[in-house]
């Protein structure tokens, strides 16, 4: 066996054979099932966007080019759902990144039952998004005997309805109440890899609280911001299952994002090729959104080193 290897292997020219590892195969199946996952329904989705494919009229599929993404971008709804779709993202964003960091400065205090505490804090995020949705909108929310109302009353107050009135703030609430502990967890890993000595040393220099977190733990914190920020608006600006429990997109087209766009043009107006558009416009979208970011981030990160 060694010797039928050997024999092959001296087939193989000088030049090559050292560039011949079988370790660099090893990796192959991990690039083909990220190219399944992620490539190859983007390919699709490119295809399905130049079609004028309809479920209801299978029999009728034809090419239209760019017919779809003009449309599309015709269409005066669509500015309305993007400003949705950001309004919606960016709100989230900084409501999670000022509670998050404000969570995790307490959290990296030593005190009392701080275990049962990060526990109880943790919960949101666990919690699946449409059970979320579920439980804010009929024992939070509702007008006639949710907790807020049931407030309302016991103060005098007439209850507000709060999803007629403020359908988007609503929604923003509970993306905000589920996604806090996401940013806390990476906020309070950031804190816990501090050294103690950086803050003793700006103590002993007459540095207050301000100017130590200021100068010494925001710093610190700027990869970790980072790493949690494009994570975070990277699922987020995809959200669906809480604007589809609590306002199905309404009233009218107030709370309709992107994610949900696509769902009412694919399975309410099964329209195929379309709503490819749509999904490509949304990836666009996503790219811009977290390019921007990054240079933001790293243009402050750059300012606080000089």
């Amino acid at each position: 066996m060694s010797l039928a290897r050997s024999n092959a292997q001296l087939l193989i020219p000088a030049s090559q054979r050292a560039e011949i590892n079988p370790r660099s195969f090893l990796s192959s199946p991990t690039l083909l099932y990220l190219f399944i996952v992620t490539q190859l329904p983007l390919v699709f989705t490119l295809y399905y966007s130049t079609l004028n494919w309809n479920l209801l009229r299978p029999d009728n599929i034809r090419g239209v080019g760019f017919n779809n993404y003009i449309r599309t971008a015709q269409d005066p709804d669509m500015i309305i759902i993007v400003g949705n779709t950001l309004l919606l993202s960016l709100s989230v964003l900084v409501l999670t990144l000022v509670l998050g960091m404000i969570l995790a400065l307490l959290l990296n205090r030593s005190f009392p039952g701080r275990s049962i505490a990060r526990t109880l804090l943790i919960t949101p995020f666990l919690i699946m998004p449409t059970v979320s949705a579920v439980l804010w909108k009929n024992i939070l929310f509702h007008p006639s005997f949710g907790l807020f109302a049931a407030i309302s009353i016991s103060l005098g107050v007439q209850p507000v309805d709060f999803l007629g009135r403020f359908p988007m703030v609503s929604v923003i609430a509970v993306v905000v109440w589920q996604w806090t502990p996401f940013m806390m967890l990476i906020l309070l890993a950031g804190l816990q890899s501090l050294p103690q000595e950086l803050i003793e040393a700006g103590e002993i220099d007459g540095a207050n609280t301000l100017g130590i977190f200021r100068h010494i733990t925001l710093p610190h914190l700027a990869r970790y911001i980072e790493v949690a920020v494009l994570l975070e608006v990277l699922f987020v600006i995809n959200i669906f299952g809480e604007i589809f429990v609590i306002t199905s997109g309404g009233p009218g087209i107030t709370t309709t994002n992107l994610s949900f766009h696509i769902f009412q043009e694919a399975l309410s107006r099964w329209n195929i090729g379309r709503a490819s558009a749509i999904g490509i416009y949304a990836v666009i979208l996503a790219n811009i959104v977290v390019v921007f970011l990054v240079r933001f981030l790293r243009r402050q990160e750059k300012e606080r080193a000089l």
